[in-house]
């Protein structure tokens, strides 16, 4: 038997849903069968025109190719700083509470590195961002699942949550707009985080990455008195910038939480692209109505996909916030997962079943609202000409 065989912390880490259904849709593509992909959260609008014009500039200068500070420069620190002071009314020091990143996805897998060992525990939520499981299993790890659930409006139960032995718990992983479900936060649900932390020495990790996406009210954990001792923040402009694929991100926090961190993440890369950082910079410094011509775009793209979610007998809740829509799919089907591919096979459009995101996903489907009008247009076609199969299949599941 051959001794390179695959690494212990490997065998209980899945390949990503997304990697596996994307070439399933390639196969399709390729026999002729053109589809509509509702699942995936990659803007397809760019960014603003002067932060393109800024990356070009930049990059065209001689001086800026070589490697750069792990910290990122001072321009990007002070912009996110100045960021977080004008949306969130949070102060932050750029020197030392402010550290760059190449996509919040590589925060949490630094944060996990940086603070797990083996036989840690760490609360993650279910329904919930697949990759918190998997950075902690990663670091080995054991995820303490606490459930959310839609008649508590996708908030934890803290009652429930008391009710365990909590001793071994380093980090609890927060994510409020939350992902999938849409679900907003209050300030009070973040000072009951806070003491929450507080009271049983646990880290918050709160990832905060849709806040400006159809939420009339940004908010930071880190705004909560007493937050930055019990907490990080993760935030990115992959949503409200349009710059998924340029990999920026930002992590916020105490001083010595973002010094700890930097002992794992020196190790790990050599810095990002300088042209990069000062478009992010530019990106940050954007003025409001940015983000209300974002948000109008998406606003109507969400009644179309409120409009197809009538059509398939899917209910939801009309006061979500973020990139997706979540609902809740017709009784008599198994699981969001059968759901998906029906539509997907008999409507060719693409959503993502809530499973892959927890237990308490299972009965629901989450459809993105990053295609133009008129591609939601083309699914909403489909999706009205293959419902008399829909229902035919439903009555089969009953």
């Amino acid at each position: 038997m051959s001794k390179i065989t695959l690494a212990r912390r490997l065998q209980g880490t899945e390949e990503y849903y997304f990697s596996k259904k994307l070439r399933e849709i390639e196969l399709l593509n390729a026999t002729g069968d053109s589809v509509i992909n509702l699942g995936i959260g990659s803007p397809d609008l760019p960014p603003h025109p002067e932060v393109i014009e800024s990356l070009s500039a930049q990059a065209a200068r001689v001086d800026v190719h070589g490697y750069q500070s792990y910290r990122g420069i001072r321009a990007l620190r002070e912009a996110i700083a100045s960021f977080y002071r004008e949306w969130y009314q949070v102060r932050l020091d750029a020197d030392t509470e402010v550290l760059p990143l190449m996509g919040s996805k590589e925060g949490i897998v630094h944060i996990s590195m940086t603070y797990l060992d083996e036989g840690d525990e760490v609360l993650v939520p279910d329904p919930g961002y697949p990759t918190y499981r998997a950075a902690s299993k990663l670091a080995g790890a054991i995820c303490r699942t606490y459930t959310l659930r839609e008649e508590l409006g996708w908030l934890p139960d803290w009652e429930a949550l008391e009710q365990q032995d909590l001793s071994r718990v380093k980090i609890m992983w927060l994510n409020y707009p939350h992902m999938p479900t849409g679900a907003l936060p209050t300030r009070e649900f973040f000072e009951q985080c806070v003491r929450f932390a507080q009271q049983h020495d646990i880290l918050l990790c709160h990832d905060n990455p849709y806040s400006f996406i159809l939420n009339p009210q940004p908010m930071s954990l880190l705004s909560i008195a007493g937050a930055k001792e019990v907490a990080l923040e993760l935030n990115s402009l992959s949503k409200s910038a349009n710059m998924a694929g340029w990999r920026v991100g930002m992590l916020c926090g105490s001083a010595k939480r973002i010094n700890e961190i930097l002992r794992f993440k020196t190790n790990m890369d050599s810095g990002m692209f300088q042209p990069i950082q000062m478009a992010a910079a530019k990106a940050l410094s954007m003025p409001a109505s940015w983000y209300a011509s974002l948000n109008e775009t998406y606003a109507r793209r969400r009644d179309k996909i409120w409009a197809m979610l009538d059509t398939m007998g899917c209910k939801c809740n009309r006061h979500q916030a973020g990139l997706f829509v979540w609902a809740r799919i017709p009784d008599g089907w198994p699981d969001g997962y059968a759901f998906s591919d029906a539509v997907l096979q008999q409507a060719r459009v693409f959503i993502t079943p809530g499973g892959i995101f927890g237990e308490q996903g299972m009965p629901y489907v989450r459809l993105s609202l990053c295609q133009p009008e008129q591609v939601l247009d083309q699914a909403w076609k489909r999706i009205q000409q293959a419902s008399l199969s829909f229902s035919q299949t439903i009555s089969t599941c009953k």
